[in-house]
């Protein structure tokens, strides 16, 4: 890792945490919130359900991926 960007590398991570939880907290909006909560019962389980099947491809890829390089972590040292 080159100097300046080991010396930078604290900075940037910094800014990220100070500009990052402006973005978290964006779902709490007001429209949002009394959108869900004036929603009828069966609208609430087609979104729970809708966030799982969104959830759930990315979540596999991202296991996928895990175990395809735990697996290969050996074969470029040989």
């Amino acid at each position: 890792m080159p100097a300046l960007l080991r010396r930078c590398l604290p900075g940037i991570a910094g800014l990220a945490l100070l500009f990052g939880p402006h973005t978290l907290v964006a779902q709490a909006c007001p429209l949002c919130y009394t959108q869900a909560a004036a929603a009828s019962a069966r609208f609430l389980h087609a979104m729970r359900t809708g966030i799982l099947i969104l959830m759930i491809p990315p979540m596999l890829i991202s296991i996928g991926i895990t175990v395809l390089t735990y697996r290969r972590r050996n074969q470029f040292h040989s």
